[in-house]
Formats: structure tokens, C-alpha cells, sequence
């Protein structure tokens, strides 16, 4: 009897340490993903603010903005994915 529950302590804490240990996982996923929405988020209204101060540019300048604003964009989204793979190799 003895033997039966040690070893039925031993899965017990086996289990629990196990089920502490995902959560672990799940929080860090979690906050990488988080993260990775708030740099999109962050890139988009940076993005936006530029394409708004290009409405009231002049054309040449214009141009510049707009394509600025691309640019930000684009660099948003390439960290937010590359922060989303890491997220994913959490798992």
C-alpha cells in the first residue's frame, strides 16, 4: 500500500508539474502575440498619420509620405510575423 501511494504522489506531482509547466507556454505564447498585435497596431496608425499629413502636403512631398506610410507598414508586419513564428515555436 505503501508503494501504491508513493508512486500515486510521484504521477500526481508528475501531472501538476507538467500542467504548471504549459502554462508557462500558453502565458509566454500569449504575450508574444500580444505583442506582435500591438506592433500591427502601432504601424497602422503611424501609417495612417503619415497618409494624412500627405492629404495636406504638397504633391511632391506627397509622394514621399504615402510612400513612407507603405513603408511602415510593411516593416510592422514583417516584425509582427516574425514575433507571431516565434510565438508559434513556444508551443
Amino acid at each position: 500500500m505503501r508503494k501504491f501511494t508513493a508512486t500515486a504522489a510521484l504521477v500526481a506531482a508528475a501531472i501538476s508539474l507538467a500542467a504548471c509547466q504549459n502554462s508557462a507556454e500558453d502565458r509566454a505564447e500569449d504575450q508574444l502575440e500580444e505583442q506582435a498585435e500591438g506592433i500591427r497596431t502601432e504601424g497602422e496608425q503611424t501609417a495612417d498619420q503619415l497618409e494624412a499629413q500627405a492629404d495636406e502636403a504638397a504633391p511632391a512631398t506627397e509622394d514621399a509620405l504615402e510612400q513612407k506610410a507603405d513603408a511602415t507598414r510593411e516593416a510592422a508586419e514583417a516584425e509582427a510575423d516574425r514575433i507571431e513564428e516565434k510565438a508559434d515555436a513556444v508551443e
